[in-house]
């Protein structure tokens, strides 16, 4: 399978001179391929959210590299960004505009014709269950409802690479179920996709390979089976297990 997001090394700084460094990613490496799905795991202010703003060319990196589909994220940013789909974990939405309204908008962005737009539209609406609410007001739809609203302006471009930020945090069961299983289906179309989840039934599910950050290093990378033959098969104790070694 081809390699289409490749980090090495990466590493990102925050203050010096008069300031007080704060080292937030300390020499992350890993790989993901074509469909497959690999899961970043860490707590709050591991760094995982600054790794894939890094990929993502939100931010640049201190130091090491990264590239997706071939283009490296410092030189080449906007191919980069033709080449990925990136949901942040603050993703907002224009209230006034209804969901229909907000996709056919980021797809002239994208430079999608019309008749293209409207049949992303239809196939999206399908698959994350919006067919009922295209036509409402963003600011009058409940959290779960946004929240696959951006999934899908997210991926309307069909891009070969996601990045997701916890695309399922603070959502009910039903919605989240719906998200998860997008990510799955994205996997079968062929997508690289990445994502971080505090949620390990969600790791259990859906990834194929995973790295756990802590404190801005990556403890562990590989297969989930690898992450289970040598930390145990269950998730939660081996993660946190992982984290009290490496603190």
């Amino acid at each position: 399978m081809t390699e289409l997001v490749i980090a090495r090394e990466l590493r990102k700084v925050y203050g010096g001179g008069r300031k007080q460094r704060t080292v937030a990613v300390d020499g992350i490496s890993f790989t993901c391929r074509a469909g497959e799905i690999y899961g970043l795991i860490g707590p709050n202010g591991a760094g995982k959210t600054t790794t894939l703003r890094m990929i993502s060319t939100v931010l640049a990196p201190t130091g090491g590299t990264a590239t997706v589909a071939g283009h490296d994220v410092v030189t080449d940013g906007h191919r980069v960004r033709e080449s990925i789909g990136f949901l942040s974990g603050n993703t907002g939405l224009y209230g006034r505009l209804t969901p229909e309204e907000v996709l056919k908008y980021f797809g002239q962005l994208h430079g999608m014709d019309t008749g293209l737009i409207a049949e992303r539209i239809s196939e999206l609406a399908e698959l994350l269950d919006m067919t009922g609410y295209l036509g409402k007001r963003c600011d009058k739809l409940s959290t779960g409802m946004k929240q696959k609203v951006n999934v899908a302006r997210t991926v309307l471009h069909d891009p070969p690479v996601l990045i997701l930020d916890e695309p399922t945090s603070g959502l009910d069961v039903l919605a989240a179920r719906t998200i998860v299983d997008f990510i799955r289906v994205s996997r079968e179309q062929g997508k690289c996709v990445i994502f971080s989840t505090h949620i390990m039934g969600e790791v259990s599910r859906l990834c194929d390979r995973l790295g756990v950050i802590h404190q801005g290093t990556m403890p562990f990378e590989g297969t989930l089976d690898g992450f289970r033959e040598q930390h145990g098969q269950d998730l939660e104790e081996a993660f946190v297990g992982i984290l009290e070694t490496s603190a």
